[in-house]
């Protein structure tokens, strides 16, 4: 095993994704663990196919859209098995909410959406805990990222749209 020290300094100084994965680090070894014997939420891997079916369920509500995509930007993943980490306040500035109600109740919207889609009440398409942060699994993330670029290739002249699969 191998240790660095690093001073404030140099964590202030380093670039965001290298800051972003210390404070991944050190949540993962400090964070609350669950009580013995208490059931975790169990957060499922959404298609491409489903992404757009969630999109569609979604779209009457546009901050819940925006924060949809906003869970594609790029995150380290981290953990076992692996989850994709954001912060819940970094999320609300990037989609310019007000506060983080705002947020939250746009994530419980996906969440109620994706269960109701999935037929499933306790599928969960992302997670958050007390320490402010927001969970989904790679491969949902993935599917968000290509939904966004195959709506964008749709608006470029003859490409054809994404159908959702209903």
């Amino acid at each position: 095993m191998t240790s660095i020290m690093l001073d404030a300094q140099q964590i202030q100084n380093a670039p965001a994704p290298v800051r972003l994965w210390l404070e991944q680090q050190i949540s993962a070894a400090l964070g609350p663990r669950p009580a013995p014997g208490a059931s975790s939420p169990r957060l499922v891997a959404c298609t491409e196919a489903q992404a757009a079916n969630l999109l569609n369920r979604i779209r009457q509500v546009p901050f819940a859209v925006e924060v949809f995509f906003g869970l594609a930007h790029p995150e380290i993943s981290f953990g076992e098995p692996p989850v994709v980490t954001f912060r819940l306040l970094e999320l609300q500035r990037r989609v310019g909410l007000e506060n983080i109600t705002k947020l939250l109740e746009c994530l419980d919207l996906i969440n109620r959406a994706f269960a109701e889609m999935c037929d499933d009440p306790a599928a969960r398409f992302c997670d958050f805990d007390a320490a402010g942060h927001c969970s989904i699994l790679p491969a949902t993330q993935n599917s968000i990222a290509a939904l966004w670029k195959a709506l964008i290739a749709a608006e470029r002249p003859g490409a054809l749209p994404i159908a959702a699969a209903e």
